[in-house]
């Protein structure tokens, strides 16, 4: 794979383990890849549960989105088949997002907690050997707080969308890019991003879902204050944006376009509605001095279609009490 646009081709999978058939004390010590590699301290004995804090990167092509459903492969279910199998526990864990079938993840954190005395360390590396190869545990930490929620925790969140302005792309690249076959005026995208920087009704961004009651609006699931990945019925749709632009990357597989947008929050679809709609702007279908009407408008017909999911990444996510949980850049 030339050039750096496909995240997942750097990922180096570690070989499959089936891990049921081992004690828990056994499969512990089994995860020093060393006998002289050092191990995180073990948490006291009878301590109760504690809160893990992971953040992982995965390809969602293949997956039905994060959120576990019945009969269908997820990212959130994989996860706890992976706990149970490593542990012997089955926490739900839980995201700081819920992104949709398709959409990609280079810093998603999940926490939830377990009773088990592991290592985080031997967590991290126990999980990759078991799970799929298109989900990888970046980093296992034991969270200070025991509050700790990945979501409810959330003050903001960055996502990344990538554009391809070619008619067709390499099948190896086509999984995380939009290959975009019109031509694009960079300075009309920026122009239209900069409209939505600021605290604005997104109303005309969010996704028209008959389902999306059934899916999100569960108890305790949007307390005040929390960063939201879908908007529940009667919940407000007003956001805030702290940052939205387009850049240029030249790559040896041609220019990629990228847009970035970093938020206290963001509704079902909003951003492949954002993107859908300022790809309109840039090929001159759309004038950009329509966005603040459409805004005004708060009706999702008014805005531009939704962008397909590949080529959209949940960047990373902040919360109050340190620096943003990010990957290394890739």
């Amino acid at each position: 794979m030339r050039g750096n646009l496909s995240i997942s081709h750097s990922w180096i999978a570690p070989p499959q383990s089936r891990l049921v058939e081992y004690p828990v004390k056994q499969q512990i010590g089994s995860m020093n890849e060393s006998p002289n590699e050092p191990t995180n301290e073990l948490p006291e004995p009878g301590g109760g549960d504690i809160t893990w804090k992971l953040i992982l990167a995965y390809d969602g092509t293949e997956f039905h989105g994060w959120q576990a459903q019945p009969g269908k492969l997820t990212v959130q279910g994989e996860l706890q088949a992976a706990l149970r199998r490593v542990v012997g526990e089955a926490p739900l864990p839980q995201g700081s997002g819920r992104t949709d079938a398709g959409v990609h993840a280079l810093g998603q954190v999940a926490s939830f907690p377990l009773r088990a005395a592991i290592p985080a360390d031997n967590l991290r590396r126990a999980l990759n050997r078991t799970l799929p190869p298109s989900i990888r545990i970046l980093e296992a930490d034991r969270a200070q707080d025991p509050a700790f929620h990945a979501r409810h925790s959330a003050v903001a969140k960055t996502y990344e969308y990538r554009i391809l302005p070619v008619a067709s792309c390499s099948p190896f690249l086509a999984r995380y890019v939009y290959a975009f076959p019109w031509p694009l005026n960079l300075a009309l995208l920026r122009q239209a991003a900069g409209l939505f920087v600021g605290e604005q009704d997104f109303r005309s961004f969010a996704a028209t879902d008959p389902d999306e009651a059934s899916r999100t609006a569960q108890k305790g699931d949007h307390p005040p204050g929390s960063v939201n990945e879908r908007a529940a019925p009667r919940l407000s749709t007003v956001r805030t944006i702290f940052a939205s632009d387009w850049s240029e990357r030249q790559t040896a597989d041609g220019l990629l376009l990228i847009y970035r947008v970093r938020g206290n929050g963001f509704l079902h679809h909003m951003v492949r509605n954002l993107v859908g709609t300022m790809l309109d702007v840039g090929r001159g279908y759309l004038d950009v001095d329509q966005i603040p009407r459409i805004l005004a408008e708060r009706r999702r017909a008014e805005a531009g279609p939704t962008a397909p999911a590949r080529g959209l990444f949940l960047h990373s996510v902040e919360y109050a009490a340190g620096k943003p949980l990010t990957p290394a850049p890739c």
